[in-house]
């Protein structure tokens, strides 16, 4: 399927992993591995099992725990960290000083540079960049995402701004000045000494069409960053920065560049800020996968993530890449999902690593996939601490596609067709098409079954008069269990409308109310002895009334 200007794992197509979006996608993409290989899933809230001992953050939603175990051993794993990663290794990963320090005693290389406290004065790093030289970059000692980085800072001017904008805006007091240098960035994931994904990281940027203005083009981009699974929850976002960004390239959001011309909005090229990821694995030197290797090999635990290095573009003794940052916990959709190039099947690298008796040569990669919504529910309205998902038989499937024709529209027949689906071990679907005609698509190891579930759809009932089958072979993914699709939106509607009724019937009790009120406040009350027997006769049926 080429989707994106690539061709994605027909696997982790976008149809499957269309609920899990962010931090999501990378867990569901490392759980669905592992369970697809035959192993047991369970899903974790916060502080279950070995959780509690963890280093983890952000966990209080679900969906990012998780247990896969053998029938020898258990591993766990947030997102895309396991166990095997030491608490101590992702302590020195989100300090960019104690990973630097580790870096360097490892002989690995690193930007000259250097961190200031917050009991540090800005003049005291004013006086340093004087030493070092112009440009630098200043970034918060613990930060992620891109969140308080200046880049290029070529001036004192532009090192005040950054003073100002890092330490007292942000709030972020302890930093990083270290050189600026330029070149191409590069993300490198490395598994067990071996480097399995690389990606080249571009600013967040457009290319003009000699008629669209730069915010059109911005809205163009976003809309084709939409269908990718990664960069549809990271989109370009105009913001203060970007203006300044494109005011010193001598444009603004309205000028229309000329076709093909390239304009770069940001001089940071994290994905999370609108970058694009573009796939170089087959074409990275091996000294840089070397230097990326070796990155991860200075942290002692630190047996997979992710190496963040920079190639010097006019300096060739540091062609071997300078390493900025190592990322444990690190995100890989863009790795998954590229704009560019060859997606990398990180997930199947993981789990590789962690049960390397799973892995077979060859081995025919299924597509069957569970809902990551349903299993996540139990935990999200707190009724379980966890969940395990249902295991899927390590056996060849078989399915078949049947569009049914006639007077077959009826949700009845629907659940009917389910059950009869289910009592033979079949997983699948019915949609409902616009013609009026339904698609049930069943698919199971039993060929004979699939099969026979055509003379199944076939008998005669009353729930429905089916007037033509045709049939064809199905090898798309399918979803774990057997769905009505449209069901759920059927219920949906139910439900509003007797939420609408519920409305109604309130507003009607609260008229009821306000009528009853007036009545007590109004002279009727000052009349005669029969005059007020006739009232308690209108207050019975009031009361009557708001029971209802």
């Amino acid at each position: 399927m080429v989707e994106n200007n690539t061709e994605w794992l027909p696997h982790l197509s976008s149809e499957i992993v269309s609920d899990a979006h962010g931090n999501l996608l990378d867990a569901y993409a490392v759980s669905l591995e592992g369970w697809r290989r035959g192993l047991k899933l369970r899903w974790h809230v916060k502080d279950s099992e070995k959780f509690s001992d963890m280093y983890t953050w952000f966990v209080d939603r679900p969906g990012q725990l998780f247990s896969l175990s053998s029938k020898d051993k258990t591993h766990y794993f947030f997102r895309t960290r396991g166990d095997k990663v030491s608490n101590e290794a992702v302590e020195i990963g989100k300090d960019k000083e104690r990973t630097k320090q580790a870096l360097m005693k490892a002989g690995v290389p690193v930007p000259e540079g250097k961190e200031f406290g917050e009991d540090q004065s800005d003049d005291v790093i004013r006086n340093y960049v004087s030493s070092i030289g112009f440009p630098v970059v200043m970034k918060p000692t613990d930060g992620s995402f891109g969140r308080g980085i200046v880049t290029n800072i070529q001036s004192d001017e532009d090192l005040d701004y950054a003073l100002i904008y890092v330490r007292s805006e942000l709030k972020y007091k302890d930093v990083i000045v270290e050189q600026y240098i330029p070149g191409k960035e590069y993300r490198i994931y490395v598994v067990d000494n071996q480097v399995v994904g690389a990606i080249n990281r571009i600013p967040a940027n457009v290319v003009g069409d000699g008629v669209s203005s730069i915010e059109t083009l911005i809205i163009n981009k976003n809309e084709e960053r939409s269908k990718n699974p990664r960069l549809i929850s990271c989109p370009i976002n105009i913001d203060y920065e970007m203006n300044i960004n494109i005011d010193k390239s001598g444009y603004t959001m309205n000028s229309i560049p000329e076709k093909d011309e390239q304009i770069y909005l940001s001089e940071k090229s994290n994905i999370s800020l609108g970058g694009d990821p573009v796939d170089v694995l087959e074409k990275l030197p091996e000294a840089i996968k070397d230097t990326a290797i070796k990155a991860l090999q200075a942290v002692t635990d630190l047996d997979h993530g992710a190496v963040d290095l920079i190639v010097h573009s006019n300096k060739p003794v540091k062609k071997a890449g300078v390493v900025l940052e190592l990322n444990p916990t690190a995100q890989i959709g863009a790795l998954l999902y590229p704009m560019k190039g060859e997606p990398r099947d990180i997930p199947a690298a993981i789990i590789d690593y962690y049960f390397p008796e799973t892995k077979k040569d060859n081995r025919k990669i299924s597509k069957v996939y569970f809902d990551l919504n349903e299993v996540l529910t139990p935990l999200a309205n707190r009724t379980a601490v966890i969940t395990e998902v249902t295991p899927l038989e390590q056996q060849e499937r078989y399915g078949k596609k049947y569009l049914v024709s006639g007077s077959v529209d009826r949700l009845a027949f629907h659940r009917w067709l389910r059950v009869q689906a289910l009592e033979h071990s079949l997983m699948g679907h019915i949609n409902k098409l616009d013609d009026g005609d339904i698609e049930v698509v069943v698919v199971g190891p039993d060929k004979s079954y699939v099969d026979q579930f055509k003379e199944i759809i076939a008998q005669e009932n009353d729930r429905a008069e089916v007037t033509e089958i045709r049939e064809e072979n199905w090898d798309k993914p399918v979803k774990l269990g057997f769905e009505i699709q449209g069901e759920r939106k059927n219920l949906i509607t139910e439900l509003n409308q007797i939420q609408n009724e519920m409305v109604k019937a309130n507003k009607d009790k609260k008229s009821a109310e306000r009528e009853y009120e007036k009545m007590l406040n109004s002279r009727i009350w000052r009349m005669t002895t029969p005059a007020r027997k006739t009232t308690g006769i209108i207050k019975k049926a009031y009361r009557s009334l708001l029971k209802k």
